[in-house]
C-alpha cells in the first residue's frame, strides 16, 4: 500500500512541474495535459456533431446537401470556439490575459491572414450560393476538372489526367467560372468541318447528320442539327452540333470519333475536303552590276 502511495506521490509531483505562465496562471504539465485531452475530445464530438446536423437533423428537410454542409460547418465552429472558452477556464487560464495578447498578436499577423481568411469566407459563400458543387464539371483560369471536394479554405479538382489540383476557394468568387453542368450534365459541342466548293449543302448535311445520329454518344433529343457557318477562303464550312451527357468530361474524345466517321462516309461519298492553297508568282528582274 505505500508503495503504492509513493507511486501517485511522484506522479503528482512529475505533473505539477512548473512549465511557464500566462500572465498570473502557473501553466503545469498537468494543465498542458488536462487541456490537451479536453481539445482533443472537443474536435471529436463537435466532428460528430456536424455529421448529426447534416445527416440526421435536416436530412428529413427539402434544404439543399450544400446549405446543410455550411450549417453544418459553422454549428461545429461556433461549439469549438464555446468549448475551448470553457476548457480554457477550466484548467485555470486568465482569459483577460489572452485577449491583451491575442490583440497585440491580431495586429502582427492579421496582414498574413488575409489570404486565410479571404479562402475561408470565399468557401462558406460557396457552400451557401452553390455556384459549384460535388460533381460539377467545372473550368476555372487554365483548371478543368470534375469537383470532388468541397472545403472551407479550398476545392479540389480531378483533371482527366487524374492529377488533383486545389484550387483556393477565393479563386470561384473573383474570377470566371465555366461550369459545364450547373443546372444539368447536358451539354452542346460544334464540331466545325469544312468541305470543297464543288459539293452539294444539302449532301454534306445529310451525310453529317447520319454520322451524329449513328454515333452512341450523342443525345437523341435535342436532335442534332448542322449549320451551314460561312464561306471560307478555300472551302465551305460547316458547323455539326450535337449534345451529350457522357462525353462532357471528354470533349475531344466525342470530337475525335465523330471525325474518323465523317472523314470515312466523306471518302465513300467522294466527298472532298479541301485544303488552303496559295498561288505563288514569281517576278524575275535582271539586275546589271557595274564594277570598276
Amino acid at each position: 500500500m505505500e508503495q503504492i502511495t509513493k507511486i501517485f506521490t511522484n506522479v503528482k509531483d512529475f505533473l505539477s512541474i512548473h512549465l511557464f505562465e500566462i500572465g498570473s496562471t502557473s501553466i503545469t504539465l498537468w494543465t498542458l495535459a488536462y487541456f490537451i485531452f479536453l481539445a482533443w475530445l472537443l474536435f471529436f464530438l463537435t466532428a460528430r456533431l456536424k455529421k448529426w446536423v447534416i445527416y440526421s437533423l435536416l436530412s428529413k428537410s427539402k434544404i439543399d446537401i450544400g446549405v446543410r454542409l455550411a450549417v453544418g460547418t459553422i454549428v461545429r465552429y461556433a461549439f469549438l470556439i464555446l468549448g475551448l472558452i470553457i476548457a480554457m477556464q477550466t484548467v485555470g487560464i486568465n482569459l483577460s490575459t489572452l485577449a491583451i495578447l491575442a490583440g497585440a498578436l491580431g495586429v502582427g499577423i492579421g496582414f498574413g491572414l488575409q489570404n486565410i481568411t479571404n479562402n475561408f469566407v470565399s468557401g462558406i459563400i460557396i457552400l451557401f450560393e452553390r455556384p459549384i458543387k460535388v460533381g460539377d464539371r467545372i473550368q476555372v483560369g487554365d483548371v478543368n476538372g470534375d469537383v470532388i471536394n468541397i472545403s472551407m479554405r479550398s476545392t479540389t479538382v480531378v483533371t482527366n489526367d487524374n492529377i488533383s489540383v486545389i484550387v483556393p476557394n477565393s479563386e470561384f468568387i473573383s474570377s470566371t467560372v465555366v461550369n459545364w453542368s450547373h443546372t444539368d450534365r447536358n451539354v452542346r459541342f460544334n464540331i466545325p468541318v469544312g468541305v470543297s466548293y464543288k459539293e452539294d449543302p444539302e449532301i454534306v448535311k445529310k451525310i453529317l447528320l447520319e454520322v451524329a445520329e449513328a454515333e452512341e454518344g450523342v443525345l437523341k433529343k435535342p436532335i442534332p442539327d448542322v449549320l451551314f457557318d460561312e464561306y471560307g477562303n478555300s472551302s465551305l464550312n460547316f458547323k455539326l452540333r450535337v449534345w451529350t451527357s457522357s462525353y462532357i468530361t471528354t470533349p475531344g474524345v466525342l470530337k475525335s470519333r465523330l471525325y474518323f466517321e465523317i472523314f470515312k462516309n466523306f471518302r465513300v461519298h467522294n466527298i472532298e475536303i479541301p485544303f488552303p492553297q496559295r498561288d505563288i508568282h514569281i517576278k524575275n528582274t535582271d539586275f546589271t552590276v557595274n564594277s570598276k
